[in-house]
């Protein structure tokens, strides 16, 4: 039980990782230096929804 949370929880971060990338770059430019952490549950966010755009479930 542990190990399948915690194989979870490194499959949610690694899935997260690029949206939440972007957005430390992005808030980066505009004058904010936020750190990953920070920045992780708009990464979330935007993750959910990125796929929930791109699932195709709508037609």
């Amino acid at each position: 039980m542990v190990r399948g949370l915690f194989v979870a929880l490194v499959v949610f971060l690694a899935a997260t990782f690029p949206a939440t990338w972007l957005l430390m770059l992005f808030l980066g430019n505009v004058g904010m230096e936020l750190s990953y952490w920070a920045t992780l549950p708009l990464g979330i966010l935007v993750s959910a929804l990125l796929a929930g755009s791109s699932s195709g479930a709508g037609q």
